[in-house]
């Protein structure tokens, strides 16, 4: 029987960034916090412009309705994630109920650590799309304690957006999505070169740790699945 090959998922994702952060914190502190915190705005931001790539490559402006139609994750399966639209206009306002990474740093009592990753990656993706974009958390974010993640993306879904969203979203379909290797990987180095970059030795030693704890966590398979994906 052919053996299954090693897919990361949104867990792994999740709970990477929290071994990374932990690592970095346990080794120096606020200064390791701030290597993290730091190395989530430059993740979010290379995520949001690559969402900007794919939407003037398909000849779309960068607006509120492409950032939520050029999306670059789905959840790993129906019922994984909820969120959705508290309004649209005088600007546009979203919430999530249910969240994969939180559920993943629970399962794994890394609250504490993962928590971290939600400080600034909606606000660095949305700047990364748009520079002049701004998201605003409304509500305490869930992984600090909060009922809902709330956002205000800062500007309207006109009516005729509104109506265009589902259309634009069912044309590009996962056609502009990445798996959760690549998202991994992509998480993996920056937040790697940023520790290191930020804190030398220690920041090398966090991330070896980390990976350990990964591998320890998952298999080591799901860190050589990694190996080559990103950049």
């Amino acid at each position: 029987m052919k053996e299954e090959q090693a897919c990361c998922k949104i867990e792994h994702h999740a709970v990477l960034f929290a071994l990374l952060a932990r690592r970095a914190i346990e080794l120096r502190g606020d200064v390791g916090r701030e290597a993290i915190l730091a190395g989530m705005t430059a993740y979010g931001n290379e995520r949001g412009m690559r969402m900007a790539g794919n939407a003037l490559e398909h000849g779309d402006p960068l607006t509120v309705m492409t950032n939520q139609a050029y999306g670059e994750w789905q959840p790993d399966y129906e019922g994984q994630m909820v969120f959705g639209q508290i309004q649209t206009e005088p600007t546009l306002q979203t919430y999530i109920s249910k969240c994969a990474w939180c559920d993943a740093w629970e399962k794994h009592d890394l609250m504490e650590y993962g928590k971290l990753y939600c400080v600034n990656v909606d606000k660095a993706v949305y700047q990364g799309f748009r520079s002049d974009f701004v998201c605003t958390p409304i509500s305490k974010a869930m992984s600090w304690g909060g009922e809902q993640c709330k956002f205000d993306w800062g500007l309207p879904l006109t009516p005729e957006e509104a109506e265009e969203l589902p259309r634009k979203k069912k044309e590009l379909g996962t056609s502009c999505m990445k798996d959760f290797n690549y998202h991994t990987a992509h998480l993996k180095y920056t937040i790697s070169r940023f520790l290191i970059n930020y804190l030398g030795e220690d920041g090398q030693e966090a991330v070896e740790l980390a990976l350990q704890d990964y591998v320890d966590t998952f298999g080591r398979e799901y860190l050589d699945i990694l190996e080559g994906v990103y950049p």
